[in-house]
């Protein structure tokens, strides 16, 4: 099972140069999406093409994991028929995945956020029940869903016949770690994935009982945030540009918070 996920989000040109320096430092799991918005697959899918052309990893050895967004979430450069019903929408986007990734076959394959705030409607459940086609083709392994509620999270769990196996969401401190989320993610056998678990959350990183702790086990604020998301059950995300960043961010397995300083530190959170 992959530790660390590394998140490729706006990174535009440089996304095949670091997504290979990831891969050199060390990650296995690499999240993208179809959404030239604010991805660029296609770059994530040359630096894994480099990466297994020089012998670094193979591609059983990786964890590629994509989504489907919405039109509401994409610029014009669409990765399928705007006026093709949903469900062919996800199939044409999912083949240009597979195209970009370079690869046939997804280990996730995820939906990129409910098509509206409140519940899910029809356009979710078709998306929802096209990637279940995908998922039994053995296309892709696993299905998740992204940006979600916990009552939109717990409508799909009721409804899908292939249940989420991720939730992927921002992970805000103030909010409680996104608790009622995880709390339901970790009673249903889902693993919860934070992203912007440091860019959303600078407050905590200056916390004096951040820096005690960083002192203490001589580790850096953002090492403890990222250890502190693993002791509570999430695959962290991050999106990092520095190597000597990377390196620091795969370190933090050789340590474990105490009980009492998880409390602590999920009591800053409010």
């Amino acid at each position: 099972m992959i530790k660390f996920l590394y998140g490729t989000a706006w990174k535009e040109a440089e996304t095949a140069r670091l997504a290979l320096l990831a891969l050199e430092q060390g990650f296995r799991g690499i999240d993208t999406a179809n959404q030239r918005k604010h991805y660029h697959e296609a770059g994530v899918g040359e630096a894994v093409a480099r990466a297994i052309e020089r012998g670094l990893v193979a591609r059983e050895e990786l964890f590629l994991q994509t989504k489907f967004t919405f039109l509401g979430g994409q610029d014009q450069r669409l990765p399928y028929d705007p006026q093709a019903p949903i469900a062919r929408q996800v199939e044409q986007s999912f083949a240009s995945s597979l195209v970009h990734l370079g690869t046939d076959y997804l280990d996730s394959y995820v939906l990129h956020g409910p098509s509206q705030r409140v519940g899910l409607g029809a356009d979710d459940w078709a998306a929802w029940r096209a990637m279940e086609g995908i998922h039994a083709s053995g296309s892709a392994k696993v299905l998740g869903i992204s940006n979600v509620s916990r009552e939109q999270l717990e409508q799909l769990c009721q409804q899908a016949k292939v249940q989420p196996r991720f939730v992927q969401n921002r992970c805000y401190a103030s909010r409680g770690w996104d608790r009622a989320v995880r709390e339901f993610c970790k009673a249903n056998d889902i693993t919860y994935q934070g992203f912007s678990l440091l860019t959303a959350n600078r407050e905590v990183l200056v916390h004096p009982a951040v820096e005690k702790l960083a002192q203490r086990y001589q580790r850096t604020t953002s090492q403890i945030v990222f250890r502190f998301a693993c002791d509570i059950g999430m695959l962290p995300l991050t999106g990092t540009t520095n190597a000597a960043h990377m390196q620091a961010d795969l370190s933090i397995f050789d340590f474990q918070l105490d009980p009492a300083e998880v409390a602590l530190l999920e009591s800053i959170a409010g």
